[in-house]
């Protein structure tokens, strides 16, 4: 996964099932894309894999928010990366 792919993620929402408070992930994919530009260019970022495993959002119900699901399987992809360069391995 690569910074650039971060501005790209989309999630689908739910309204009558618990769902994260959209402004709170997306506040959070701003961090995950500023560490990982800080990891590809060579400078270890803010998060590491395991803050993101950690990572926990509010939830709304009745209100509009993103699919808990989704983005739990997309932060595992950013984890998976962080771990590739806390690794010294380029994803």
């Amino acid at each position: 996964m690569h910074s650039s792919e971060i501005a790209k993620a989309h999630f689908s929402t739910t309204k009558f099932r618990e769902g994260y408070v959209m402004d709170d992930v997306d506040s959070y994919l701003d961090k995950v894309r500023t560490s990982l530009e800080s990891w590809e260019s060579g400078v270890p970022g803010e998060l590491t894999a395991d803050a993101v495993e950690q990572s926990r959002f509010a939830l709304t119900k009745f209100r509009t928010g993103y699919v808990e699901d989704e983005v739990d399987n997309y932060l595992d992809e950013v984890s998976a990366t962080l771990q590739s360069f806390e690794g010294s391995q380029h994803p």
